[in-house]
């Protein structure tokens, strides 16, 4: 089996890309619903419901404990990177998308008495609990059914 064959054949990473592109697909569905307009850059854009890094890195976890056992070390392994992964989308990620919307409110402040650049940051870079659970449980689901 060549290098491409062997990649296709990964039931870990098709499930994983599985999860990820189901999770990006719903964002503009529910951008959609919310807005009424048709938005694709939701589809690689970050942050949103529900969380396709969660999504990813869950289905990675329940994807190697079904095949390799729940007490094997690469699911502890998994399981450890799907933590920080999640900690990082809800804690770190969500943080600075704060910091990003009060920076660029002091922005539109300034520009009513001068003008300055029309750059803006991005606000929308983590996710609430809510979206990161949700993403775990997407993942779950997704590698539950797949493997």
């Amino acid at each position: 089996m060549n290098f491409i064959e062997e990649i296709i054949s990964n039931k870990v990473l098709i499930t994983c890309v599985t999860a990820w592109f189901i999770a990006q697909l719903l964002k503009i569905i529910l951008t959609f619903h919310k807005t009424k307009k048709i938005d694709i850059t939701r589809f690689v854009g970050s942050g949103g419901m529900p969380s396709s890094h969660t999504s990813f890195v869950m289905s990675l976890a329940t994807a190697i404990g079904k095949l390799f056992g729940w007490s094997s070390p690469i699911f502890a392994l998994a399981v450890s990177f799907a933590f920080v992964v999640m900690y990082d989308a809800a804690g770190v990620r969500r943080a600075a998308g704060y910091q990003a919307k009060v920076l660029n409110m002091i922005i539109d402040d300034f520009a009513h008495h001068k003008p300055l650049g029309n750059e803006r940051l991005k606000e929308l870079l983590g996710h609430t609990p809510k979206e990161v659970l949700a993403g775990a449980i997407l993942g779950i689901v997704v590698a539950q059914l797949m493997i």
